[in-house]
């Protein structure tokens, strides 16, 4: 987004971040990705707490200006997603009657619906639920990147751990924090970076 586009009071707010952290050192999108999720918290540990790979996020930026579906765990994750519709089939009826058949949670449910809207190479966003995390690993989703920051002192960690451990493309932080907020923040940041390096590379070409 160029600067003029920028509404006042996000630029503002980046300025002030920026003069309270110095993230130059990072590469672009891990700077990005970094930078909107403080700009997102006002919480500047996720500075460190957060779990990058470049070549990764590269990778997903230009998959999402491809057009690769977007999955969110639940609703909120889904509302914060501003630029692009998410999948979501957390709280639909279908979804419901699966885990009651199945005896699995809600989430694992909403997880295998969402799978078979959105196929392999998918963006997976998932801010709440910890089963979510493990039925993406488990169902063989092929996603394009797995973006995974529940928030809890039960599992979140370790299920965020888990999913770095299973050499699926992912996201995630090393604490317990995070929340749909977070999840949101990231995504938002790998969309926009994606329609820009897009619109270059058509100005590029034009030229």
């Amino acid at each position: 987004m160029a600067a003029a586009d920028v509404p006042p009071v996000e630029a503002e707010s980046y300025r002030i971040l920026r003069s309270r952290i110095d993230l130059s050192h990072l590469p672009p999108l891990t700077r990005a990705v970094t930078e909107r999720v403080v700009h997102a918290t006002a919480d500047f540990d996720y500075a460190t707490d957060l779990v990058c790979d470049e070549g990764t996020l590269v990778a997903a930026a230009a998959a999402l200006a491809d057009g690769a579906p977007v999955v969110a765990d639940v609703a909120m994750v889904a509302a914060g997603i501003t630029p692009r519709r998410a999948i979501c089939r957390m709280g639909d009826s279908l979804t419901e009657r699966l885990a009651r058949v199945t005896g699995i949670t809600r989430a694992a449910a909403a997880v295998r619906l969402a799978f078979s809207d959105a196929g392999p190479g998918a963006v997976w966003v998932v801010g709440c639920a910890v089963t979510a995390i493990e039925e993406i690993i488990q169902r063989e989703t092929e996603p394009a990147l797995v973006i995974a920051m529940p928030v809890g002192f039960v599992g979140a960690a370790q299920a965020k751990q888990a999913l770095r451990a299973s050499g699926l493309p992912s996201l995630t932080n090393i604490s317990e924090k995070g929340g749909c907020a977070v999840a949101a923040a990231a995504v938002n940041a790998l969309l926009r970076a994606g329609r820009e390096n897009q619109a270059a590379g058509a100005g590029a070409g034009a030229g």
